[in-house]
């Protein structure tokens, strides 16, 4: 008997079957816009192998005005529908189907002819859109007819119509973006009209056969967003229309509320897609931070949904569903919400990936085979790139035995899990454990490597990390100065006052561990926190007392030397949730300064243009000022007439960059 029988269930559409309970949600991965989709059709194809029921495309417009930026992704013509069979022929091999998402950007539009209901200008887009007139907008909903039915043409087993997020149809839908005064704004019913009228297009250039999605928007999470009542009567129109399944859309990209990253309680959301269960018959799927076949089991066997939509974790691992079935759930790469190679490619134009698994979206360029000439390899390290050297090489059939002066692998992970948020890395370090073991990888834990340890192998991998920084500082020996590495191992006791000094993610994650509180990340107290009104009794699901992160009783001052906004390189898509809690929080920023000394009282520094001296009162002074590599091996293992290979930290001493760090150690093991 399967683990998950919820999960494991057919749904049955009437017309068509779901051959299980999961969905692939629409991820904009960069390939859309490719040329040539072979990569983005294998992409495709190996999560249709690894048993996922339906999959939804990334964000394609229905024409030149819906496009996410010039020249992106659209299906308006017949030319486009012919490449996109490729994709279709792709995913049917594996008896999986495929819905294409119709996307128009309205004024997320990142281009100069974007169009919106009225003419508000998004504070996330540069541009400010032209008010669509009223034979405009009969014009775009033909256009998502026409995509449909193009989409149709190409193989698809439907569409899903992108009607949250802030994108069009929802800047139809509430007042906040649409200031219309004729039939298509004013009252909730002429609001409403854009996305109606648009899955009738759709549903009758499409026929009765196909599949169409409607992602509605059930929680806005900004001002004037819909209220609950409004929901629900989109909800029961649009099954009217002819939608087959709702789709749970969760908070507008201008909202200050995180939805999907790492600090978001495990299916956080599925209370408000529970909410709506048996106020329409079409199936209803809910969707955000379902990231084990556990979670998903738990939300279908308590009724929150028909089915649970999981992006991210496809990227992780393809064979999440195969996985599941066969009862090998701790085998899974789960995916940890990190959004560093998914999220922050996708918005700095960059093609997607995945942190813990870098073949994602880039499944072409690899061919991992099994090696003829097995070599006996040292792999000195066990942190992000060793482990990751170690299971590829293994897997081929190399003879590879792991070092470590700890007691288990993991290295940095070991102190990024400690951080409020990041427990998920709880999960890369069993998933690693558990490939490496299936491999047969030796271990050597409590091992102190020298240049003789190592002799005898063909291969020497060093994958040693970082160290960190030291500074010179007058009055750095004081013991009321240390590095992060104490901190967070719980090696020294935090006074009320504190310095620290580096505003990278290091700093960040330092002053987010010292101020965290017990079981912050329940669904509870993240609720609380972030303002989210789970009785809904106001518009966008906004709680009327805002942010409610509680204050730190320590007084903390981050600071950085540079000009600018403080941790301004932190991950585009995160940055600013870890700014803002750390601001509820009562943290101080300071930058563009000087360091100038310490002593009893504190920090000193010097602020640009000024001589004077300022003191940051502090009785701990935390030193996260970047690391350098640790290469102590390299010499003597020269020495012994070897030349390692020098991978992860110890190679690049960057931020501690887990996803260069395991990218690298696969590259490099793919082909030794």
């Amino acid at each position: 008997m399967s683990p998950y029988p919820n999960l494991f269930e057919p749904l049955d559409l009437g017309f068509t079957t779901l051959r299980n309970r999961t969905l692939m949600g629409s991820m904009h991965t960069g390939m859309e816009e490719d040329k040539d989709f072979t990569a983005i059709s294998r992409y495709f194809e190996e999560r249709a192998k690894g048993g996922v029921a339906l999959i939804v495309t990334g964000g394609i417009a229905p024409n030149r005005q819906g496009w996410l930026k010039p020249f992106a992704a659209k299906i308006s013509t017949a030319k486009e529908a012919q490449k996109h069979i490729q994709i279709t022929d792709a995913v049917h091999r594996h008896d999986a189907k495929i819905c294409i998402q119709l996307l128009h950007a309205g004024r997320y539009a990142y281009h100069p002819f974007c169009v919106a209901p009225s003419r508000l200008k998004s504070p996330i887009s540069m541009f400010t859109p032209w008010k669509m007139t009223k034979k405009g907008i009969h014009s775009t909903i033909r256009d998502f007819a026409n995509a449909a039915k193009l989409a149709k043409s190409a193989g698809y087993d439907g569409v899903e119509i992108m009607g949250s997020e802030g994108y069009l149809i929802n800047q139809f839908i509430v007042k906040r973006t649409n200031k219309r005064n004729d039939e298509w704004g004013g009252s909730y019913q002429n609001r409403m009209r854009f996305a109606i009228e648009t899955v009738k297009a759709v549903r009758a250039a499409a026929g009765p056969e196909f599949i169409i999605i409607y992602r509605l928007s059930m929680l806005d999470l900004v001002e004037d967003g819909s209220s609950w009542e409004e929901v629900i009567e989109l909800a029961k129109e649009i099954e009217a229309a002819g939608a087959t399944i709702i789709n749970t859309g969760i908070g507008w990209h201008e909202a200050r509320i995180p939805t999907i990253a790492t600090m978001v309680p495990r299916g956080g959301f599925s209370w408000v897609t529970h909410r709506l269960m048996g106020q329409v018959t079409i199936p209803l799927v809910t969707s955000n931070r379902i990231n084990t076949p556990e979670i998903a089991e738990e939300i279908l066997s308590n009724g929150h949904a028909d089915m649970v939509s999981m992006a991210r974790p496809f990227l992780a691992d393809p064979e999440f569903v195969n996985k599941a079935k066969a009862g090998q759930a701790e085998t899974i790469n789960t995916c940890i919400a990190c959004n560093q190679a998914c999220l922050d490619h996708a918005f700095q134009n960059k093609r997607a990936s995945c942190l813990v698994n870098p073949l994602a979206c880039h499944e072409t360029e690899f061919d991992i085979q099994k090696t003829e000439t097995p070599h006996s390899i040292a792999v000195v390290g066990a942190g992000p790139a060793g482990i990751a050297f170690a299971s590829v090489a293994a897997e081929r059939g190399h003879h590879v035995t792991l070092f470590d002066s700890a007691t288990d692998i993991g290295g940095q992970f070991n102190m990024a899990k400690k951080i409020p948020g990041k427990t998920e890395f709880n999960e890369t370090i069993r998933y690693f454990k558990k490939r490496l073991i299936a491999a047969g990888v030796t271990f050597q834990f409590n091992t102190k490597v020298t240049a003789d340890t190592v002799k005898d192998f063909d291969t020497v991998v060093l994958a040693t990390g970082v160290h960190p920084r030291k500074i010179t500082l007058l009055g750095a020996d004081q013991s009321k100065v240390t590095t992060y590495i104490d901190v967070l191992n719980d090696k020294v006791e935090i006074g009320e006052h504190v310095a620290i000094i580096g505003a990278g993610g290091i700093g960040f994650d330092v002053a987010e561990y010292i101020t965290r509180e017990t079981d912050s990340n329940d669904e509870a107290n993240y609720s609380s926190h972030w303002g989210i009104d789970k009785n809904y009794t106001g518009r966008g699901g906004l709680d009327s007392n805002g942010i409610a992160i509680p204050k730190s009783p320590k007084s903390i001052t981050i600071l950085q030397r540079s000009p600018g906004k403080v941790g301004a390189r932190l991950g585009k898509t995160t940055g600013w949730i870890h700014r803002s809690t750390l601001k509820h929080k009562g943290v101080q920023f300071e930058s563009d300064l000087k360091y100038d000394h310490i002593d009893s009282d504190g920090l000193h520094i010097i602020r640009n243009g000024k001589t004077e001296t300022e003191c940051i009162k502090a009785d701990t002074i935390i030193i996260c000022a970047g690391q350098t590599s640790n290469r102590d091996l390299v010499h003597s293992i020269r020495q012994n007439g070897q030349e390692p290979i020098i991978i992860g930290g110890a190679n690049v001493a960057a931020e501690l960059d887990a996803k260069r760090a395991i990218d690298e150690g696969t590259r490099i093991a793919a082909t030794i």
